[in-house]
């Protein structure tokens, strides 16, 4: 399945339980439900998941301990807003970039500043992960598709306008929350493929 990183809206975890196998149930009442069956996959905070159970519009998902350890699921509680987008479908506008819902890994916010009209975010994030962020490409945070801004060995920047201040949770991340990264796909393929080359190994 694959997803484009434009959120249709936010839904609340109103449970979160288990002690292997994690159960969340998020009520979607901001985001449309029409169609949706089990076996189907959503974007939660940029994490693909598959729909185990609908009542209503109370929709539930099992999550494995591997995935709540390395993306920021582990981390939420009962009443914490997630980011949510349906799977694409055949003949669906593409309006952001292609995601698969795989998390490469987790980034802190070190630097929040905002303004009457927009939020400047620094991101800290692993070296893995920070040679495949390029200035003025693509990523995905918490399921958001995103254009980079300046990049150095601290982290990369996002620039955030309003629109995607309303319609994600983004805009109530603090200093020292941690996100999801998932990096452009086409961006990883051409840096690994570049490194190969140069380590003669193609």
């Amino acid at each position: 399945m694959m997803f484009t990183g434009i959120v249709a809206g936010a839904g609340r975890i109103i449970e979160f339980e288990g002690n292997d196998v994690i159960r969340i149930v998020i009520d979607f009442a901001m985001v449309s439900t029409e169609g949706l069956e089990e076996g189907a996959s959503v974007s939660v905070d940029g994490v693909c998941l598959t729909v185990v159970d609908i009542d209503n519009q109370n929709i539930s998902f099992d999550v494995i301990p591997e995935t709540l350890s390395l993306t920021t699921l582990g981390e939420k509680i009962v009443g914490n807003w997630v980011n949510l987008e349906r799977a694409l479908k055949m003949g669906d506008e593409l309006g952001g970039h292609l995601l698969s819902g795989h998390i490469m890994g987790v980034g802190e916010i070190i630097e929040r500043t905002s303004g009457d009209d927009h939020l400047d975010l620094l991101i800290d994030c692993p070296d893995d992960i920070l040679k495949f962020v390029q200035q003025k490409g693509y990523i995905a945070i918490d399921g958001i598709s995103l254009t980079i801004g300046e990049v150095d060995s601290g982290g990369f920047a996002l620039h955030l306008i309003p629109e995607t201040l309303k319609l994600t949770t983004i805009g109530g991340k603090q200093l020292g929350e941690h996100v999801n990264i998932e990096v452009d796909s086409m961006t990883q393929t051409i840096v690994s493929t570049v490194e190969r080359v140069l380590e003669g190994r193609v």
